[in-house]
């Protein structure tokens, strides 16, 4: 199973630029994108479900209070904090339930990471589907950023998909069924292809870029 590296980043990028010419601008002016690796387990997870339908800074506000509450992120943890403190603390309540919910399984499945570890990329997106709160951004997200899969697309999400509709000149950003098709195109080097865009992203919004 291929995990993403720096070596095999830059192989991928440079066949996506012969494959699409209009990445070659992006890598040209913004570098090669970062791999922002997340540690796969159980708080990572939970930094992605926070995540959810809100703008980067907001998340990162609220996970750093969670992270303050809860020392350390771990399921008994999270188990032992109720409801109301976990919605003081910045969730909402889907959230603070999908907390618990996704706590308990990994208590009564002491194995889970090594599971998420070791399954191919279909067999890690059913375990991660069947968590409850975590739909298929969330789980493409943990594959993409926690495993280092090189062939994840996360069609859903807004920022890729304005990205997209941007640099492919489609009239704007696509619907998730168009996205779906753009991103075949990019087989097997879709993680790339995501992270390329979402650097044109942040040129385009005038941010800086990831590290």
């Amino acid at each position: 199973m291929l995990i993403l590296n720096d070596e095999l980043m830059a192989e991928a990028a440079a066949s996506l630029c012969r494959a699409e010419p209009r990445f070659q601008p992006v890598l040209a002016r913004h570098g090669m994108p970062a791999l922002r690796a997340m540690t796969p387990g159980f708080a990572s997870l939970l930094h992605i479900v926070t995540e959810q339908f809100l703008s980067l800074k907001a998340a990162h506000a609220i996970w750093l209070r969670l992270e303050e509450g809860l020392r350390p992120v771990t399921p008994e943890a999270v188990l032992a904090c109720p409801h109301e403190r976990l919605m003081a603390l910045g969730l909402s309540g889907a959230k603070a339930r999908s907390f618990h919910g996704i706590a308990g399984e990994f208590v009564r499945c002491p194995d889970l990471c090594e599971s998420l570890l070791a399954g191919d990329d279909e067999e890690t997106r059913k375990i991660l589907l069947a968590l409850p709160g975590v739909g298929p951004w969330t789980a493409d997200i943990y594959m993409l950023a926690c495993l280092q899969r090189p062939d994840i697309w996360p069609w859903g999400d807004l920022a890729l998909r304005h990205a997209a509709g941007d640099l492919l000149q489609l009239g704007g950003p696509p619907d998730h069924r168009q996205m779906r098709q753009v991103g075949e195109a990019f087989r097997p080097w879709r993680s790339v292809a995501a992270r390329l865009l979402w650097s044109h992203y942040r040129g385009m919004r005038g941010l800086e870029q990831a590290t």
